[in-house]
């Protein structure tokens, strides 16, 4: 098993990308928590994975520490950190977008990876190394329009990736990020505005392998990155998106 024994936290692994992320590395081998702020959902999927979950908001620095003293409480480690939760808005023009909502979308999809750091890397730097993947997008690569300030948040976090993996490299913690196309999950209405079946054929028309992504496209990704098969691979932004960005 290649994740066999490793302690990874995913974050927003209740549903979506981040559920295809627990169950693969549960297969794997790994020991996964699910941190997530729908406690409900996450105790769902940590009952058909073999994993636990921890009600956590990513954004908000006492829940977040929360999570690592009980994780640490339970596996007196931690090797993999899966910063995957996030949100959007709907599509509007970028001046419409509220201020309280523009401050949520900064808190959850950024803070969150500033969190994350400040309370794992200590810990991976006295153990032996870690792993840091962040769940980016595409809208970070090439922005679609409307989607403004959702597409800063993941330009944010891609640039944080690259430089974080410099800055941590020495310390044998290796950080990615994966930037997946649109895919199956809760956000997918999000994005469209309109869930309609001309919304997704205009999106399709973007994707050359002609689908969305799925929580098992994001699995296999996220498992390769964070297994000692990528060993050699630290700074790197992996797309998940059937050519989307070519």
């Amino acid at each position: 098993m290649r994740l066999q024994n490793k302690v990874a936290i995913v974050t927003g692994g209740g549903s979506g990308f981040g559920a295809g992320i627990v169950k693969k590395f549960a297969q794997e081998g790994a020991r996964v928590i699910i941190a997530d702020i729908d406690f409900s959902r996450a105790k769902k999927v940590a009952k058909t994975s073999e994993s636990f979950a921890v009600e956590t908001d990513v954004s908000d620095s006492k829940s977040f520490k929360n999570l690592v003293d009980t994780v640490l409480n339970r596996y007196q480690k931690v090797d993999i950190i899966v910063n995957n939760a996030g949100i959007t808005h709907l599509p509007k023009k970028m001046e419409d977008i509220q201020e309280a909502e523009f401050d949520k979308i900064f808190a959850v999809n950024a803070k969150s990876v500033y969190l994350s750091a400040k309370y794992l890397v200590p810990i991976m730097k006295t153990g032996k190394g870690g792993n840091i993947l962040n769940v980016a997008s595409t809208a970070g690569i090439s922005p679609r329009p409307n989607l403004s300030w959702y597409n800063a948040t993941k330009g944010w976090m891609i640039s944080a990736t690259k430089a974080m993996a410099v800055e941590l490299a020495p310390e044998n913690v290796r950080v990615n990020a994966l930037a997946p196309v649109a895919g199956e999950t809760p956000l997918l209405k999000s994005f469209l505005g309109d869930d309609t079946p001309e919304r997704r054929k205009l999106f399709l028309s973007t994707i050359p392998i002609g689908r969305f992504s799925t929580p098992e496209d994001m699995g296999n990704a996220a498992c390769f990155l964070c297994s000692d098969e990528a060993s050699m691979i630290t700074g790197t932004i992996l797309e998940v998106d059937g050519g989307r960005c070519i």
